[in-house]
Parts: structure tokens; sequence; C-alpha cells
């Protein structure tokens, strides 16, 4: 099966997996998606994440991350999509819920969290956004 949006695939398994309550979802590999999953890890949102190997391709497994039986991840929502690329200089990036949660950016100097591209003084793409 071809996935038009495999960043938008990735955030959407572990919207489904929250939701019945899984400890745990495995994704195909890809780069981007482990980039993404070190900005979740470091910032608090999943416990963890691992690459393993299944029938010759390579898989990422999501370890998700639960407090008091209620998913850390309230909502995960891809804002730059295929059809319509979202991009941010630095001055406009905004806050996700009032700096409750965040959004994840692919830059030039990589992919991090807009506290790090503040920082950093950096702008770029928009890829989605945590809360």
């Amino acid at each position: 099966m071809m996935v038009n949006d495999p960043l938008g695939d990735m955030l959407t398994r572990i919207r489904n997996a929250q939701t019945r309550g899984r400890s745990s979802v495995t994704t195909p590999a890809s780069k981007l998606r482990v980039r993404v999953l070190e900005v979740l890890q470091r910032e608090g949102y999943i416990r963890g994440w691992a690459e393993v190997e299944k029938n010759g391709h390579k898989e990422l497994d999501i370890e998700l991350k639960y407090y008091d039986g209620a998913p850390v991840i309230s909502e995960i929502r891809r804002v730059s999509k295929p059809g319509r690329r979202v991009y941010s200089a630095v001055n406009d990036l905004p806050l996700v819920r009032n700096g409750l949660g965040i959004s994840i950016l692919s830059t030039p100097k990589g992919v991090m969290s807009d506290n790090d591209a503040r920082s950093q003084n950096v702008g770029g793409e928009i890829l989605c956004r945590v809360s």
C-alpha cells in the first residue's frame, strides 16, 4: 500500500493507538519519522521508540506514555500537508495552547520543537502540533 503522507500516517497511528489505550504502536521507518519521534521523546510526549526489523523491512516500535490512565498527548495534528505546505518565520511562530503544547518544525538546522527554533532563531515548515 502506497502512503502519500508518511508523517501523517504515523501521527494517525499514534492517535488511534492512544484512543484504544494501547501501550505501543508500530509504523514503517523513515528518517523524518525518526527525527519527529526524537523531538516527541525529548519533550516528554512518548516513552521511547526502537527500530526493529520485521520481514526484511525496518519498522519503528513507539512506546506511548500515559499519566493516571490518560494519554499524555491530548491532541496531535498535522499542519503542513503534501497539498498545502505551511511555513513560518521565527517571529511568526504561534504558541500552542499558550505554551503548554509544541509545534514540530523542519528547519535548515534539522527537525526541532518551536522552543528550540526560537532559541536558535530559525524558522521553517511547521510539520505538526502536539498538546
